[in-house]
């Protein structure tokens, strides 16, 4: 149902159904803000129904469950349960820091439906730098890029939207140190690329790269698409794709080779529409799936078999 629509609690995915609760997870240290990021107006923090569930199983590639969202305290298993109902299999837990990145190591460890993801985030990188800690913080890192259950290198890359050009150096310096963590390791590359497309590109070219580099959330057009296509870098499409705005990520779904195409919620952030603005979580895969295979004019049963072929061939067996 819309936003105007009443909401049947009933069909949301108990763990996410509103209840009077206070505090994080004994492990949760970041939570969303509770307003608009635009305007300060206050979100709708109630959780969207599930939806109809995929006719075969995906993986989320690319989520946070360590960030909360209003008074919610969700677990590792009640996220991996609901997502399982609705046919997503498993996800990947993203760290964009050493405390996040430690999480998502824990988690999968001790969840076979998880997999890790380690990184500094690129807006992290420049806080750090300044206080002179992103030395330990990388070699920390890539002590966790280790791991078996880690396989993947991210979110790491370039932001020029919430770092300022005297940031910029430092962020690309992590970049490139990231990338050879990934390399070394034999680990997928999870790169976030927000107003840097140039930028990002032509670090990509520089270096000698890990066999598999995703483009999470993808924001190019086009252009960029074509250029993942040439390359064999994966596009990563979040609920931004289904947005009426998203014209460039749209031309770039529609582009984009069959082989390299992935999903992912980036929760608790990017709620597909028409929920856009909510919270959301890996069970909100299918709305965003749907609309990709809408668009693309393609079987919504194809697609599910080609984004897990391309997740499995990217991250490996759970």
């Amino acid at each position: 149902m819309g936003r105007g629509k009443q909401i049947n609690y009933q069909a949301i995915p108990e763990a996410y159904r509103p209840r009077e609760q206070e505090g994080a997870a004994d492990d949760a240290e970041r939570s969303r803000s509770t307003t608009q990021e635009k305007d300060g107006s206050k979100r709708n923090l109630i959780y969207p129904e599930a939806p109809e569930p995929l006719p075969l199983p995906v993986i989320d590639n690319h989520t946070h469950l360590d960030f909360r969202d209003g008074k919610l305290n969700v677990s590792v298993e009640q996220a991996v349960q609901a997502a399982a109902q609705v046919g997503v299999a498993g996800l990947i837990q993203v760290g964009c820091d050493v405390p996040s990145s430690e999480f998502a190591v824990r988690a999968a460890q001790q969840n076979p439906a998880v997999l890790a993801a380690v990184a500094i985030h690129p807006n992290d990188a420049a806080r750090l730098a300044e206080r002179g800690q992103l030395d330990a913080a990388i070699e920390r890192i890539d002590e966790l890029a280790g791991q078996e259950r880690v396989r993947a290198v991210g979110e790491t890359g370039l932001d020029y939207f919430r770092t300022g050009p005297e940031g910029r150096p430092v962020q690309e310096e992590s970049f490139r140190r990231h990338i050879e963590i990934a390399r070394r390791h034999g680990k997928a590359l999870q790169i976030h690329d927000r107003d840097a497309h140039q930028d990002v590109v032509r670090v990509l070219r520089d270096e000698q790269l890990p066999p598999r580099v995703v483009f999470h959330c993808f924001s190019g057009d086009g252009q960029l698409a074509r250029i993942c296509n040439e390359n064999g870098w994966y596009m990563s499409f979040a609920g931004t794709v289904s947005f009426k705005n998203s014209t460039g990520i749209q031309d770039a779904l529609a582009l984009a080779d069959p082989r390299l195409i992935l999903v992912e919620t980036d929760a608790p952030f990017l709620t597909p529409h028409p929920y856009r603005g909510r919270p959301n979580a890996s069970y909100m895969i299918p709305y965003t799936l749907r609309f990709m295979a809408g668009h693309r004019g393609a079987d919504l049963e194809q697609l599910c078999s080609q984004v897990m072929a391309n997740t499995l061939e990217v991250y490996g067996a759970f």
